[in-house]
């Protein structure tokens, strides 16, 4: 099978950060025999394997000494439809956001809070991505990967997927499976979930009381839109640290210190904290050193205003990380993969 095999290729332009270190090979597949035949390459030729979707969640540090796989697996399918759901399988190369307007436009609903988060299918159910209360292994049925390890081709249910917050089997053994389609169950019939603040202020500015799936999107989309940076105009991968997760004491405590600290109830008994929250308080927000900087109008986002490397990025995150340990007692965790 033919592949076109570059040298020395930028992934400048494949990272949303665009930070720009060179890989070594770079290869764009279309199928799972495409796939394969990389793979085998790869083997032949004795260098590593990056497998690379959007590039949204993504901190480059140094120059890649593999092979790079991008992923451009396309096609959305409806596999059956009920009175009450319709279930559509999605190829991984497809972009998230577009994915979302689609289902939409179908008359589904289920993923409208999900709304303009970067990246493409492949890669959300990795972080398992999630947005305004809901999350991706709410309406996701299975996952249709290709094992590295046994060369199989598998079906993954949603239990077997391991999901929890940001986090996945996929995730946790990074690099074994890749992730070629996405299996969705999506309703029919609208369950809106509408229990954020700015959601329900956004709506409530509209004077929209009876919002649909596609306000629900728009609304979401607007609020995005305000806090966070486009890619395409500033360079980012999104929210860079994971919302904390701290036991109720110690939540009580920081709430007696800080009486407006946001923080949310969880079903095992602890309490997540918003971490946009706690990084903004402690006078982060809108920080620059050099060209890696705070974002000025979201401090969960880490922005490259034009030749920030990865490890620049890496070096301010780990003193906003060791700044919020010694104010809260509290320990940020990076979200985006760290790679080089």
């Amino acid at each position: 099978m033919s592949l076109n095999i570059q040298e020395q290729v930028s992934m400048r332009p494949y990272n949303s950060l665009a930070v720009d270190v060179r890989a070594r090979f770079f290869v764009s597949v279309a199928s799972l025999e495409q796939l394969q035949a990389a793979l085998v390459w790869a083997q032949q030729q004795g260098v590593s394997v990056l497998l690379l979707g959007g590039g949204s969640n993504l901190v480059l540090t140094a120059d890649l000494q593999v092979l790079v796989i991008h992923l451009q697996l396309r096609g959305i399918s409806i596999l059956s439809t009920d009175a009450e759901f319709t279930r559509v399988a999605v190829q991984a190369g497809e972009n998230w956001h577009a994915f979302v307007l689609w289902s939409l436009a179908q008359g589904l609903s289920g993923l409208e809070n999900l709304s303009l988060i970067p990246g493409n299918v492949g890669a959300a159910p990795v972080q398992n991505i999630g947005a305004y209360g809901v999350e991706l292994k709410d309406h996701l049925e299975s996952v249709l990967v290709f094992d590295r390890e046994t060369a199989l081709v598998q079906r993954l249910s949603n239990e077997q997927c391991q999901f929890a917050y940001r986090d996945s089997l996929f995730k946790r053994e990074s690099g074994r499976r890749v992730i070629l389609s996405v299996i969705f169950k999506l309703p029919k019939h609208a369950s809106l979930q509408l229990d954020y603040g700015d959601l329900r202020g956004y709506l409530a500015e509209q004077q929209i009381s009876a919002p649909t799936p596609h306000d629900v999107s728009r609304a979401v989309c607007e609020i995005r839109a305000a806090k966070l940076p486009d890619p395409k105009r500033l360079a980012n991968a999104g929210s860079f640290f994971k919302n904390p997760v701290v036991t109720s004491a110690h939540a009580e405590q920081l709430q007696k210190n800080y009486p407006h600290i946001v923080c949310f109830a969880q079903a095992d008994g602890q309490v997540k904290l918003a971490a946009g929250w706690l990084i903004d308080q402690a006078g982060w927000k809108g920080v620059r050193q050099g060209d890696a900087a705070v974002h000025a109008k979201q401090a969960l986002v880490l922005v490259n205003h034009g030749a920030a490397t990865g490890q620049q990025i890496l070096a301010l995150a780990s003193q906003i990380q060791a700044d919020i340990q010694q104010r809260y007692g509290v320990e940020l965790e990076i979200e985006p993969n760290v790679i080089g």
